[in-house]
């Protein structure tokens, strides 16, 4: 077998994503470098061959998802998995929490001017978001910050690829744009607002 093979099928077989040391166990001759080279080579072989799929960076990992203009195809079928739906209070909380994390319920609450208790919980109950640790003030309120799966449900690799805060309204009003167009069909998933499922 190829490490071309080897790490397709290990990517293939994953449900999530994987680092290159983890899929350098699938074989005691494969090392995260040859990985890495192979995950390249395969790249560049479903780009030319123009495949309905593609090998993903998130977060640390590597995973095999559908491009993103297929999703109108995939959304007819109940079999395929799909992401919450993000409301425009999840959105614009989860938005908070990524610029100013850690920072607690009652910072968030001030800047959005109305209870945040639920939204965090959902986004927690999500894993978008999770308690990073505890604040100095009277109760020692907990702290919010993102979590990998925030990343991996973004398409992002890591914090440094979010936009600028000022950039902000226009990729959230966009984001939300894709949100309720799916949202009237009701199959949107934020993955595939954002072209990653």
């Amino acid at each position: 077998m190829t490490p071309e093979q080897i790490v397709e099928a290990t990517l293939f077989a994953s449900q999530t994503p994987l680092t290159a040391a983890e899929i350098a166990r699938a074989d005691g001759e494969l090392s995260t470098g040859a990985v890495r080279q192979a995950i390249a080579t395969l790249r560049e072989a479903y780009e030319n061959e123009g495949r309905a799929f593609q090998i993903y960076e998130l977060g640390d990992g590597f995973q095999v998802l559908t491009r993103p203009e297929f999703a109108p195809y995939l959304e007819r079928f109940d079999s395929v998995p799909r992401a919450p739906y993000l409301s425009a209070a999840a959105l614009e909380t989860l938005a908070i929490v990524v610029y100013r994390q850690p920072i607690g319920r009652i910072e968030i609450e001030e800047v959005r001017g109305v209870s945040a208790s639920s939204v965090l919980r959902t986004l927690v109950d999500w894993e978008l978001i999770e308690v990073v640790g505890r604040g100095e003030g009277l109760g020692r309120p907990l702290l919010y910050g993102t979590t990998t799966r925030f990343l991996d449900h973004f398409g992002m690799k890591e914090l440094a690829e979010l936009p600028p805060p000022e950039e902000l309204p226009v990729v959230l009003a966009e984001l939300q744009e894709a949100f309720d167009l799916g949202a009237a069909g009701e199959t949107s998933t934020a993955d595939d607002a954002v072209g990653v499922e």
